[in-house]
């Protein structure tokens, strides 16, 4: 005998499920739910062994549907068109029906098991499928965020680009492009995305700069890294990457968070590493820089060896004593990288272009910083089609989703 929670949430059809459910002897309703949080309260009890429920039902999530499983409740959905099976789909929901009728046999026909992720195939990319690249580097302020914000613009004169604030100490993209506001675009791409709407309402976790260039706001507080569930940040990437470029400002740290195997503050930064075609590695010309740099390269290596990595030597000025091949001899012995890149220190327009929270191709598009950041982001174009790095990286992992 199946023990049900109906969570209907006013739709039609509830009075008709109820007259099928209860007709059948193999078949007990045990509560009708109000809402998701009665849900779950009464899936707590551990006498339920399926939840039919409706797919629009407010607060039915991916969280609320691993709940359940935790629980041992499996979850069957009543849904009205197609739209609303892709839904369930993104949200973990595996069964679904369109008519009442066929909920008696939905419930009582043994779940299939998971199919295994491909371990050999990956559909090809869409040709429109734009880079993804991560700015990452070590600890002590490099300018990854000054990288990160004066590239997007420089590819976005080249194609659309998105510029995704994805630090986890609390990204300063908004305040260095002067953009004001209320509500965080990693968060509201959180949210969608734990709900499976997020390909569906991209649109509105973005900020537009321009025609060709827009913003995926960061957190708002340093503390609420906690909201953005693992799987989040390749999701979000990859639906930029449908759209056009995208840039990941990301912090600094790829180390495990602690030894209990939950995810942590740090693998926002991991999943962008992950998920990013290439990864400029941002670094200062100063003995301390170098020296952190150097180190970071290890680490990167060993996190994502399978990743094309581009070295950034940020704020290079002649005062420092040391050349540019010198720099790259130093180098060389911690990394190959696919490409060296030296950005002048040009504090002047840095800071109008910080002052009036503008980008620095707005503030003095013929600043040697500004030429160099061209050149930087014509480099990474010149590279691998789009899409070639995820592909050959996936052939042993499927993509991440949230969970």
């Amino acid at each position: 005998m199946k023990v049900v929670l109906l969570l209907a949430a006013g739709a039609p059809w509830e009075t008709s499920a109820l007259r099928v459910l209860t007709g059948r002897r193999d078949l007990v309703v045990l509560k009708r739910c109000v809402d998701v949080d009665d849900l779950l309260a009464t899936a707590t009890s551990g006498q339920a062994d399926t939840a039919v429920v409706a797919i629009e039902a407010p607060g039915l999530d991916l969280a609320a549907v691993d709940r359940l499983g935790d629980h041992g409740v499996r979850t069957v959905a009543v849904v009205a068109d197609e739209g609303g099976t892709v839904r369930a789909g993104r949200i973990g929901v595996r069964t679904c029906v369109d008519d009442v009728e066929e909920l008696p046999g939905a419930i009582t026909t043994d779940q299939p098991p998971e199919p295994p992720p491909p371990a050999s195939f990956e559909a090809p990319a869409p040709t429109t499928r734009g880079r993804i690249i991560a700015v990452w580097g070590p600890a002590g302020a490099p300018g990854r965020t000054t990288v990160a914000t004066a590239l997007a613009p420089a590819l976005a004169g080249r194609a659309r680009t998105t510029l995704v604030d994805v630090d986890p100490y609390g990204g300063s993209v908004a305040q260095t492009l002067g953009v004001l506001d209320e509500v965080s675009g990693l968060l509201s791409a959180a949210r969608l995305a734990a709900t499976g709407l997020l390909e569906e309402r991209f649109a509105s976790v973005q900020r537009g700069l321009d025609q060709q260039l827009t913003v995926v706001t960061g957190l708002p507080r340093p503390d609420r890294w906690s909201e953005v569930r693992p799987g989040t940040v390749e999701l979000l990437a990859e639906t930029a990457g449908h759209h056009g470029h995208v840039v990941l400002d990301t912090g600094f740290s790829v180390e495990e968070d602690d030894l209990s195997g939950r995810p942590g503050r740090h693998q926002l930064t991991r999943a962008a590493l992950e998920v990013a075609d290439e990864v400029l590695v941002v670094g200062t010309p100063d003995p301390v820089g170098l020296s952190r740099l150097a180190r970071a390269l290890v680490d990167l290596q060993e996190h994502q060896p399978m990743t094309a990595t581009r070295v950034v030597v940020n704020r290079m000025r002649s005062t420092i004593g040391w050349t540019e091949r010198a720099i790259g001899q130093m180098l060389a012995d911690f990394a190959r990288p696919v490409g060296l890149h030296f950005l002048p220190d040009d504090r002047a327009t840095v800071d109008r272009a910080l002052v009036t929270g503008r980008t620095l191709l707005e503030t003095d598009s013929e600043s040697p910083l500004a030429v160099a950041v061209d050149r930087l982001a014509a480099a990474l174009l010149a590279g691998a089609e789009p899409g070639e790095e995820r592909r050959l990286r996936r052939r042993t992992a499927g993509t991440a989703r949230p969970r």
